[in-house]
């Protein structure tokens, strides 16, 4: 074998080792939910009460641990890549979570919702701040509702109040450490 390939491989294997650590690492960070199983079909709890849906619009609890050392502070959020907008459609998005938060409690998403001190609900695809439930249409698949807490690099995220959740979702990815997430579905 040549030496600069014996060279190449041996870098390889390295990048390769750190890549699976920090792999390991990052497969630490968990996020759950007593209220929705992963893989599980969300209740009336958790559906949007409007745009031809009748449900209660609650956000549901969320606990997570494992995160990232150097974790600084927390971003979460709801997306359904099954939304038949060409982009999805944000439910969910709360940022500056501080770094000891393990998690939010069932109704934090509503206006009156408890979230830790300096946390921000983003606007969401329904035009406000705050939880949105499912409401895929009438007839369609289920749809996927993604739920994913990020731990991040930062204390805060710099970002208007009336931010839309792509310009939060670009903040988030730029200050990312790591993040967990589960799936449930909804269809109707």
């Amino acid at each position: 074998m040549h030496k600069h390939i014996r060279t190449s491989l041996a870098a390889l294997s390295l990048v390769g080792a750190a890549g699976l650590s920090s792999l390991a690492h990052a497969a630490g960070f968990t996020l759950s939910s007593p209220t929705i199983k992963p893989g599980s079909t969300l209740t009336k709890a958790q559906v949007f009460n409007g745009f031809g849906c009748s449900g209660d619009n609650i956000s549901p609890e969320l606990k997570w641990s494992g995160a990232p050392a150097g974790t600084k502070s927390f971003a979460v959020t709801v997306y359904d890549p099954d939304a038949p907008t060409g982009s999805g459609w944000w439910h969910w998005v709360v940022i500056n979570l501080p770094a000891d938060s393990t998690g939010l409690a069932e109704g934090a998403g509503t206006a009156v919702g408890k979230l830790p001190a300096g946390a921000m609900q983003g606007r969401t695809d329904f035009g406000s701040a705050g939880f949105g439930g499912a409401c895929p249409p009438q007839g369609d698949k289920p749809h996927r509702y993604i739920f994913t807490v990020y731990a991040l690099k930062v204390d805060k995220l710099d970002v208007p109040a009336d931010a839309t959740a792509a310009l939060v979702g670009f903040m988030i990815n730029a200050n990312k450490l790591g993040s967990a997430t589960f799936t449930a579905k909804y269809g109707r």
